[in-house]
């Protein structure tokens, strides 16, 4: 395994490390209040709204680790002409993000998921509701041809990720196209929610448990059989190596040797919230490689950043110096 001198000094090197994500984003909406009393309309709780709290969500939420780690980031991605589209570039912007490369989509409807928070004025809130506004990109839509226009843009990067929600925004044509942008040496990193066995070409992919079931067609119930359907979906991307997350079972990573390694959970099993958690591990794996780790290296200090944001509220980030806290043994 990586020793600890190595995984600092990998973390040492991200303020001097350029990325690049493309990918769909996403924002992620908290209202917060506390309980008034309960209606006479319905049986259901009326909250007295407090706040309002506007975080970078799907991709986006990448994007925003990776700045918390203080890489620097070339952001692809296409938001609606809406005002969620406008409180998202302005999310991005307040943590560092350049949104000069983000394509503004007429009549898109940006993918907003919203969080109804309830609970006492000194305690902890507790998600009551939810909604989500969705939509899907138009297929024939000169946006996608703009997108492209913007890849040179990453040519400097030495890592680019790959974030697949479903909303259109990636295609899996778009290996290719990075592959012709920036070239051999350069990692490309994959995280597909829904068709990750499309995208031929990526380095590497982080898919969780039922995202590897689905893609190999079998239930998945222990380290071996893991192992074999990580094997069998790398081979099919012709990938350097594949990443398993798997919760609280940590995760298992396989490279083109047909290596395996297994990487214990992090911490505590017992977690706060593991919203965007994909995320974090995404970010992380994608900033390590870019800064000269190896795969394990790289899952090792994403396993770690994983750990750590499970304990957080809501969809968080990790900085370099909770990472290198942690790392070290100490109190992050």
């Amino acid at each position: 395994m990586p020793d600890q001198q190595r995984l600092l000094d990998i973390i040492d090197r991200f303020s001097s490390t350029p990325v690049a994500l493309i990918g769909d984003l996403v924002l992620d909406r908290f209202i917060l209040g506390t309980p008034k009393r309960i209606s006479r309309e319905a049986p259901v709780i009326i909250l007295r709204h407090e706040e309002q709290r506007d975080v970078p969500g799907g991709a986006a939420n990448a994007l925003a680790n990776m700045a918390a780690l203080g890489l620097g980031v070339t952001a692809l991605g296409a938001v609606g002409d809406d005002e969620p589209g406008v409180a998202l570039r302005t999310a991005l912007a307040d943590r560092g993000i350049d949104t000069g490369s983000l394509l503004v989509v007429p009549r898109y409807r940006t993918p907003t998921k919203v969080r109804i928070l309830g609970g006492g004025a000194s305690s902890l809130k507790h998600q009551v509701a939810r909604y989500d506004i969705e939509d899907e990109l138009p297929d024939d839509g000169s946006w996608y041809r703009e997108l492209l226009l913007k890849l040179p843009a990453i040519g400097d990067c030495t890592a680019v990720a790959i974030s697949d929600y479903g909303y259109g925004c990636v295609q899996p044509d778009i290996a290719d196209a990075l592959r012709d942008t920036v070239g051999r040496d350069t990692w490309i990193t994959l995280d597909s929610r829904y068709r990750i066995g499309d995208f031929v070409g990526v380095d590497g992919a982080t898919p969780n448990l039922e995202e590897l079931e689905v893609a190999v067609g079998r239930s998945l119930d222990g380290d071996g059989k893991v192992v074999d359907a990580a094997e069998e979906l790398r081979s099919r991307l012709d990938a350097r190596f594949l990443l398993a997350t798997r919760g609280n079972q940590g995760m298992t990573l396989i490279d083109a040797d047909r290596v395996a390694a297994h990487i214990p959970v992090f911490g505590t099993d017992e977690v706060a919230d593991v919203t965007g958690a994909g995320d974090t591990v995404l970010a992380v794996l994608t900033a390590a490689l870019a800064a000269g780790a190896s795969p394990l290296e790289g899952a090792r200090l994403a396993n770690i950043a994983a750990g750590l944001v499970v304990m957080k509220l809501g969809t968080a980030t990790i900085s370099a110096d909770e990472l290198r806290a942690a790392v070290t043994g100490a109190q992050a």
